[in-house]
């Protein structure tokens, strides 16, 4: 559930104080109508005592009670709104709590057309990102045809199918090199998320197939959610499981070729507050949606995400854009300038590489994690989500040695 401070209600303004100058000034006359009743209706008749008694003691017991009773109601009107306002500070208190929290990102394995064959791991394809060293986005042969898109880099006479596995080899392979530190019991759950032009079932085939063969020890759990939106429900829901949380989403062969991209990505997460084995890469920080389309939108889910750290926009070194279309990187580019992003170390990975469908978020997190491992500044991430209401998804990597809730 995406935590809400904008719908935290105002704090209640305490009733005012009653004014005594106020209550004393008809005293006096309340004084005066005594006497004058008493003489009228008394007479003479009265002794002494009774005639003062009457004259002033009534109307100034009168006069008593009547500033005691308006001092109990300001007093339960003030009881009241400090009962309400205390609650309400409770409230808005857990949320920020649940707001600030963060996973530890243990494990990254990512590939992309800008990840050579011949490479043992990610560094340079890591440093070409980082310098956005030329767009692979190009007019270029694909499985279905020629079409403007990026490709990952094929063996010869290497197919869909083995191009697939044998990227999945490798990704699984960083993930079991973490994954071995834990024992075999440790629950792992494991959200994937596919999309290829296979035929139906031989994907996932490829998946189990190579998944059997990884020599990950510890049974996966299979569980349902799509991009951001399953770290924010995870942050909810099981932020103090013993379970890791391994993600591997790839798009290959996508059925709409054109400005899309090929990509395979591998992350495991674990809880803070549970998992002490491995050290932290990074910290991943509740993603905030856009509440809408317009500027407003996307300037108030920029600043609650940076506030989620709580961070300055000014520390921020570089900003990640993927899965975003035109529409989207216009109201990024007027919330990245109210709020000052650093717009010079902008990196759009849509425009780079093309759009990767499901693995967007993943990659750019992926990208996010490799540079404030190497660089140890946070950096700040946007993606686009189809899949839900939310236009945008805003959220922060931090370094490791800066660990937040």
């Amino acid at each position: 559930m995406v935590v809400r401070l904008d719908k935290v209600p105002p704090a209640l303004d305490g009733p005012k104080k009653p004014r005594l100058w106020l209550w004393l000034l008809p005293l006096p006359a309340l004084l005066t109508l005594g006497v004058a009743l008493t003489l009228w209706l008394g007479g003479e008749g009265l002794a002494p005592a009774r005639f003062w008694l009457f004259a002033l003691g009534i109307p100034a017991l009168v006069w008593c009670a009547a500033v005691l009773v308006r001092g109990l109601i300001y007093l339960g009107e003030l009881s009241s709104v400090e009962g309400w306002n205390e609650a309400r500070e409770a409230d808005l208190t857990q949320k920020m709590r649940r707001g600030r929290r963060s996973q530890q990102v243990l494990a990254v394995s990512l590939h992309t057309a800008l990840r050579d064959l011949t490479a043992d791991n990610g560094q340079a394809q890591h440093l070409a990102l980082v310098a956005n060293d030329g767009s692979q986005l190009r007019a270029q042969p694909g499985w279905q045809g020629s079409a403007r898109h990026s490709r990952l880099p094929l063996m010869e006479v290497e197919n869909q199918e083995r191009l697939l596995r044998r990227v999945l080899v490798s990704v699984l392979g960083d993930l079991a090199a973490k994954l071995s530190a834990f024992p075999s019991d440790k629950p792992v759950a494991l959200l994937l998320e596919m999309d290829s032009g296979l035929e139906e079932g031989r994907a996932g085939r490829v998946w189990n197939e190579t998944l059997a063969e990884s020599g990950i020890r510890q049974t996966l759990k299979l569980i349902n959610g799509s991009g951001m939106a399953a770290i924010d429900q995870w942050l909810d829901e099981r932020i103090r499981d013993e379970a890791l949380l391994m993600v591997v989403s790839f798009q290959i062969a996508r059925g709409q070729v054109e400005g899309s991209a090929e990509s395979v990505v591998g992350l495991l997460l674990g809880n803070r507050l549970t998992q002490e084995r491995l050290p932290a890469l990074a910290y991943l920080h509740r993603p905030e949606p856009t509440h809408g389309t317009d500027k407003k939108a996307a300037l108030q889910a920029t600043a609650q995400a940076l506030d989620w750290v709580p961070l300055p926009a000014s520390s921020i070194g570089r900003v990640w854009l993927a899965g975003t279309d035109a529409s989207r990187n216009a109201l990024i580019t007027s919330a990245m300038e109210s709020v000052e992003l650093p717009a010079k170390a902008t990196h759009n990975l849509g425009a780079l590489l093309g759009d990767a469908g499901k693995a967007s978020p993943w990659m750019a997190i992926a990208s996010a994690v490799e540079a404030t491992a190497s660089e140890a500044e946070p950096q700040f991430i946007f993606t686009g989500d189809s899949a839900e209401d939310a236009c945008m998804w805003c959220s922060v990597v931090m370094p490791a040695a800066v660990p937040q809730e």
